[in-house]
């Protein structure tokens, strides 16, 4: 149906002009038409209202003269009807403003709860009193002229179609969508059927056996494992054959890959039922056997909390899933996913053709959903263009319960999925115990997402047969639902009977598909004590070719570049096509890089990165970086993106290197942090060979994403065996700007790091931070880099590198000694230790006091810690006492780190200190002052501390 001919048919009949003069009057005046119009037309959505305002002007011209309808002069202040049968009319309208009602409210009174422990109530707005029908009207026929895909119907049978569309085991929203071809389409393939998938025979055999696996599945492991926590699906097992459905009407739309985020519940299910992860593996995991290959050390996870990923193939079509690992903390893996989804479609072709070709699917918790607010931020990211993947389809597995906690404290609206309209998303909620509807309702949602790339939502209600998990005691809270639960048979067995009585199988060949599955399960169950992991897949695919890392050395990879490519790239650089009307600020800062590159000398900071991005982008690497602000840079250092003052156009210069050269792109973030690092991670773990980089708006902002930090980046190799490359840019320095523009939180940093699990950086110079970027990409393999990045050497003077320091053999450099030192290094007093911006302060105050015996050594990389390399440095001042300086209290930024490593590489090297000596500020609950002249001291006093001799 469209909207000129079908549910608002009637609106466009022989009785229009009188109905649009109606409404014309009402618009002047609404005391001068009926009671009854003036309700209807305040109701009218805007479709209606569209198609009253299209109408022929001559209408609205005639005011109230009179109106000629079958060459009859009506005046509709004097006639009722004059020809016209306004009782048709008024019924006509009165139906519409019924069924309107239906599509709009329908889903309140929607038979959902498998429960029914809500009680169902009515609402006046879906009864037909409310528009004036009485029972004798109940068979009279009204003229619909193609509503509800008919010319005229009793209001009995308008009843029954719309409450058997809407109100039955599925409830949808959808109105609240203003796309009108997204809404339409959405009513017309709700409608069609009355809202159901007439599923063959083979159809509903195959709903039953996903069931079956499913339900046996989890019945298999509570009689085998009693009380083990498995987080299973009991009662929510028609979200197998959902995803069945996702995964085969996709293939015939198009979909080539599927990845899947979701927490615990069905989880193992999952793995094994849709991922085809083999029930041996599983069983052998509930063994105490470990996921991981004996020859790789790693601490492994909990069973349900493993990822996997296989190809599966649905009527030729061949479809790859992966699962990725997921920790406790619920929705943080939406971003990650969208992330890696997003990869993926680039590595595809991007734009339509990737969309296409890979979906975003995530499975959630009702209490989730509804209560952590990562799953608000990644519907946010989801249509902004640096972030879209084409839609994600959100399944709700809703519980109707949380741990303990039930809906009416776990949120404040009506359903867990009311955040999705954040985003226009359609929702379909539909009853668990019905896998026909829970099949119909994903087929629905894979064709809305492949048709108009946008997110959907199905929300299945259901209910948790166990507690919380399988050793939990649900009644001590829940008591009422719980006894309705024990007694509640399986959705599994009322499927099966319904089959039965339906004549498409019998009680015994029923029940032989349950035990012929067993069979498998009890086979898979005795091989799983020979059963050992011999290899892991975290070098496959994209990852083959790289290795795990060899934990000794400087690891520096060559980083260099030739003097003809860093010349191509400041041509570049400092070029803009003649017609672009650039910025005369912009213009003066791309006259000072032409200057740099000509002479070879004063390289700042920005320059030597957009020469690290640019090198990499012309040897092929792509180079993605986001984060608030980030195109033009939080502290005006960068302008990656270019704006024309006369017309906005943009002009992006580290994309016009060469014509073959890898993408560079950067995109302004949302003001979010957690879900844009996320997906930046997620980007990261699908593409090794593209720098990934996510840049906080300050260093201090991190926080907000520290659930990300933990339990995904820092962690993850150990945990799951998958690498990332990932890149986090954290302005951080003392610099009197108060405490929340100050610390990028180091110590949290540090204290995470072990096993080789990250890097973290401090870097002095632009050459050093030119070489650690494209050191990312020029090694064989990939680790997280923090890179504590600064705000005023930004534009010092001293924080310059010369273009040589960036060509053909140079390299990064852990530890940084002085190239001009102020006197012999046996005559050096002290060794001043310390890392990033407080060097420069400590090199003028130095030069102010007039000292010469005095080095400065700066640490680089604090991890993995450089004890070679600081070896090496303390070895060349056997006299010297050795200090710690920095600027953070002494509670924070890297001393409690570093203070252990830098003894223990004294006693290697037997030099005479044997513990360093901390100089800072002292312990602090804030990370610094509020207060410009506080700061001033504070800093004067501990530069003047570090340099002074005893």
């Amino acid at each position: 149906m469209s909207s000129s001919s079908g549910s608002l048919g009637f609106l466009t009949n022989t009785n229009a002009d009188y109905i649009a003069d109606i409404y014309a009057r009402y618009l002047d005046d609404p005391e001068s038409v009926d009671s009854s119009w003036v309700s209807f037309f305040d109701d009218l959505d805007d479709d209606a209202r569209s198609i009253l305002n299209e109408m022929d002007g001559a209408s609205w011209d005639r005011g109230l003269e009179p109106l000629r309808v079958s060459d009859k002069e009506v005046d509709p202040k004097k006639s009722k009807g004059g020809g016209i049968d306004v009782k048709s009319i008024e019924d006509s309208l009165r139906a519409y403003r019924l069924i309107n009602a239906y599509r709009v409210r329908g889903h309140l009174i929607a038979d959902l709860d498998p429960l029914g422990l809500k009680k169902k109530d009515t609402h006046p707005e879906l009864t037909p009193e409310f528009y004036g029908f009485s029972v004798a009207d109940f068979d009279r026929e009204i003229i619909l002229n193609g509503l509800m895909g008919v010319d005229k119907a009793t209001l009995r049978e308008i009843i029954s179609a719309c409450r058997k569309t809407y109100c039955g085991k599925i409830g949808i929203e959808y109105t609240h969508i203003q796309d009108p071809a997204q809404k339409q389409w959405m009513q017309e393939r709700i409608e069609a059927g009355l809202n159901r998938t007439a599923f063959s025979d083979e159809g509903k055999k195959g709903i039953l056996k996903a069931l079956t696996k499913a339900e046996g599945f989890e019945n298999f492991l509570h009689v085998k494992y009693p009380g083990t926590k498995r987080f299973g699906i009991d009662g929510g097992e028609a979200m197998v054959p959902a995803i069945e459905q996702i995964i085969k009407r996709g293939g015939q739309l198009g979909l080539k890959e599927i990845v899947i985020g979701m927490a615990h519940r069905g989880r193992l299910n999952v793995l094994t039922n849709v991922m085809g992860k083999s029930f041996t593996s599983m069983f052998s995991l509930f063994m105490g056997k470990t996921e991981m290959p004996e020859s790789i050390e790693v601490a492994g996870d909990v069973k349900y909390h493993l990822g996997a990923s296989d190809d599966r193939e649905f009527e030729g079509n061949s479809i790859h899933l992966s699962l990725n690992a997921n920790p406790s903390h619920l929705e943080a893996v939406n971003p990650v996913v969208a992330g890696k989804v997003r990869s993926k479609q680039a590595q595809r072709g991007g734009g339509d053709e990737g969309e296409t070709q890979v979906l975003s699917l995530l499975l959630h918790g009702d209490a989730a959903f509804a209560g952590q607010g990562l799953v608000a931020e990644t519907l946010m990211i989801s249509e902004i263009d640096g972030y879209a993947v084409g839609g994600t389809i959100h399944f709700v597995i809703n519980n109707q319960i949380g741990f303990t906690t039930s809906p009416h404290s776990s949120r404040s609206g009506p359903y867990c999925t009311d955040v999705a309209k954040m985003i226009q998303a359609p929702i379909i909620h539909v009853n668990g115990d019905d896998p026909e509807a829970v099949v119909h309702a994903a087929r629905i949602a894979i064709e809305y997402r492949q048709k108009f790339k946008k997110d959907v939502v199905v929300d299945m209600f259901c209910y948790r047969r166990n507690g919380h998990n399988e050793g939990d005691e649900p009644m001590f809270t829940q008591p009422l639902m719980y006894k309705e639960i024990k007694k509640h048979p399986t959705t599994r067995t009322l499927y099966a009977e319904s089959l039965v009585r339906e004549g498409l199988l019998s009680e015994s060949e029923a029940k032989k598909i349950v035990d012929e599955f067993n069979e498998g399960l009890e086979e898979a169950f005795k091989a799983a004590e020979n059963y050992n992991t011999n290899e892991a897949d975290m070098l496959e695919g994209k990852w083959s070719g790289l290795k795990l890392a060899e934990k000794e050395g400087a690891r520096r990879g060559k980083t260099g570049i030739s003097y003809e490519l860093a010349q191509k790239i400041g041509k570049a650089l400092t070029t803009v096509p003649d017609d672009f009307d650039l910025n005369k600020k912009i213009e003066r800062q791309l006259k000072q890089k032409e200057d740099m590159f000509k002479s070879g000398q004063d390289f700042d900071w920005a320059t030597a990165e957009a020469l690290a991005f640019g090198s990499l982008a012309a040897e092929g690497f792509p180079v993605r970086l986001s984060g608030q602000d980030c195109q033009r840079g939080t502290f005006s250092q960068r302008h990656s993106v270019l704006h024309d003052q006369t017309n906005d156009n943009e002009y992006e210069p580290l994309n016009n290197i060469t014509d073959d050269q890898a993408k560079y792109s950067v995109y302004n973030s949302p003001l979010s942090e957690a879900a844009v690092l996320g997906f930046e991670y997620g980007y990261s773990l699908a593409e090794p060979r593209a720098l990934v980089m996510w840049e906080a708006q300050f260093g201090d902002f991190v926080n907000g994403a520290q659930v990300l930090i933990d339990q995904f980046i820092v962690s993850s190799e150990t945990k799951w065996l998958r690498m990332s490359g990932l890149v986090m840019l954290l302005p951080h320095g003392h610099e009197g700007q108060g405490p929340e523009h100050t610390s990028a939180r180091p110590e949290r940093f540090l204290q995470m790091c072990a096993e080789d699990n990250i890097q973290i950086a401090n870097c002095t110079t632009p050459a050093n931070y030119f070489h650690i970027l494209r050191r990312q990409m020029h090694r064989e393999f990939r680790k997280p880099l923090i890179i504590m990045t600064p705000k005023s050497l930004l534009r010092h003077k001293l924080a310059v590198s010369p273009l040589e320091m960036m060509l053909d053999d140079q390299t990064f450099h852990r530890v940084l000694h002085e190239d001009e030192p102020l006197c012999k290094d046996k005559d050096v007093k002290r060794v001043v230790l310390c890392s990033g911006k407080v060097y420069y302060d400590l090199f003028q105050k130095r030069e102010e006091l007039g000292i010469k015996n005095i080095a400065l050594v700066r640490l680089e990389q604090l991890y993995p810690f450089p004890d070679d390399a600081l070896a090496d440095e303390l070895k060349r001042y056997p006299k010297a006492d050795v200090v710690w300086c920095q600027e953070e209290p002494m509670n924070q930024g890297s001393w409690h780190f570093v203070d252990r490593r830098i003894e223990r590489t004294l006693a290697d090297i037997k030099h005479k200190t044997s513990r360093p000596v901390f100089v800072g500020r002292p312990d602090a609950a804030s990370p610094a002052t509020g207060h410009a002249s506080t700061h001033k001291a504070e800093q004067d006093r501990l530069l003047t501390q570090a340099l002074t001799l005893k």
